[in-house]
């Protein structure tokens, strides 16, 4: 007797797979140092934090207002998290940070969509992995309602919130050259907030 044996199709790779190895080191890299800077292990570091977040944050903030790329992702300006972060500053009592560094996006300005994509996933990204980050938040006495406002799930859950960003990138039309550009925009995003962490951090 013969035993058939079933071929399963093979999985397609999806674009958001693509790019998370694509970043992989980038990312590796920026989580070790995050772990090596300690953030949470007061109250002072962990308003260091918010100080790398509030920049990263501002730098990105005007992609959130982009017309372009709402038409392309799911309630755009319903991620946007900077004020949120504004609003962990004045729980702390603490004033947002001064910096005459212009942002890397600017209201206005003409936009590379595969670039932005990139920056995007890595600002999605770290919503997702901020539920560690909360319960560490706690520890110190903060939550999503006070100091730690930005960390917050979405009301949907941050597993569904982030399925619905990736099925949406996944989808986009993108070129060949535009996927190189999407890689490049999120390997740039990764080394643009290991050097607010530097910058935050510099004088612990």
């Amino acid at each position: 007797m013969s035993i058939a044996t079933e071929i399963l199709p093979v999985t397609e790779e999806t674009r958001t797979q693509r790019l998370k190895a694509a970043t992989h080191a980038a990312h590796e890299r920026l989580d070790k140092r995050i772990m090596q800077i300690n953030p949470f292990a007061d109250r002072q570091s962990y308003a260091r934090l918010l100080q790398m977040q509030y920049l990263f944050h501002r730098d990105l903030d005007a992609l959130f207002f982009n017309e372009q790329l709402d038409a392309l992702l799911p309630d755009l300006a319903g991620r946007r998290r900077l004020a949120l972060i504004e609003q962990d500053f004045a729980d702390l009592g603490i004033d947002t940070p001064q910096t005459e560094s212009v942002p890397t996006f600017a209201s206005g300005d003409k936009v590379a969509i595969a670039e932005a994509l990139g920056w995007l996933y890595v600002i999605e990204g770290s919503n997702l992995g901020a539920a560690f980050l909360l319960k560490y938040a706690a520890k110190l006495g903060l939550d999503e309602n006070m100091g730690a406002r930005h960390l917050a799930g979405a009301p949907e859950g941050r597993g569904l919130h982030w399925r619905t960003f990736t099925a949406a990138l996944d989808g986009v039309d993108l070129s060949a050259e535009e996927e190189r550009a999407l890689i490049a925009g999120a390997d740039a995003a990764f080394a643009r907030v290991y050097d607010f962490a530097e910058l935050a951090f510099s004088r612990q």
